[in-house]
């Protein structure tokens, strides 16, 4: 069963289910209590919570604009 809303049900809501990029490059995934980063499908960071989850993804992506392909064009 599929709850759209779940939070309305829970009176002290939790973390969002996770995040991802919009290119798809970056996500943040629950991890029990933590949120592990993911890079290209290889785990590269694990975050106490969803805040720091994002501004680690938001940070990381900022420096990494260049492809790795443009390194060798």
């Amino acid at each position: 069963m599929n709850i759209q809303n779940e939070t309305l049900l829970n009176p002290i809501p939790g973390d969002p289910q996770g995040y991802v990029t919009k290119d798809g490059m970056w996500a943040a995934i629950p991890w029990g209590k933590k949120f592990v980063i993911i890079h290209n499908g290889q785990q590269v960071h694990t975050a106490n919570n969803y805040k720091s989850a994002k501004s680690y993804i938001q940070k990381s992506a900022k420096g990494a604009s260049v492809s790795s392909l443009d390194k060798f064009l």
